[in-house]
């Protein structure tokens, strides 16, 4: 996803796109002028063109496009936003990231301490398996010691 700023600028060059596509596709279908009354044979069996209903479509999509600029706009952060309310931003961001990377330590040991003991306890079935394919005798685990 692309920051505010540069959704602002695919916006306005979208405007400008949409523009330009109104002014070639509305120059493509206006009337041909006449000259001093000099008719031409092209001029006179040609049919009606749709000029109406693409000047319509035309301008809902730039009317929708310009209101999309405009809350892009309205999205910027304001002139009111100074270097001291962004530094105070940031310190509480780092706080809260400071917060989240120690309960993040604390998570982390206590899930090494778990698997610790879930190696041993495995060691352990291990161990008494062998000796019991074995023929061996059990032998107390030391904790049971």
């Amino acid at each position: 996803m692309a920051d505010r700023l540069t959704q602002l600028q695919d916006a306005v060059n979208s405007l400008a796109d949409q523009f330009c596509n109104a002014i070639g596709v509305l120059q493509q279908c206006a009337p041909p002028a006449s000259f001093n009354n000099i008719q031409t044979g092209i001029n006179k069996d040609q049919p009606a063109n749709p000029t109406e209903e693409y000047a319509q479509l035309f301008a809902a999509l730039i009317a929708r496009t310009a209101k999309d600029v405009d809350v892009l706009i309205d999205s910027l952060p304001s002139e009111e936003s100074t270097a001291a309310l962004q530094a105070a931003s940031l310190r509480q961001l780092e706080e809260e990231n400071h917060d989240a990377a120690a309960r993040l330590e604390e998570v982390v040991y206590r899930g090494d301490m778990l698997l610790e003991k879930i190696q041993s306890a495995l060691a352990d079935i291990a161990q008494s398996q062998l000796r019991t394919r074995n023929g061996a005798p059990p032998q107390p685990s030391p904790a049971e010691s």
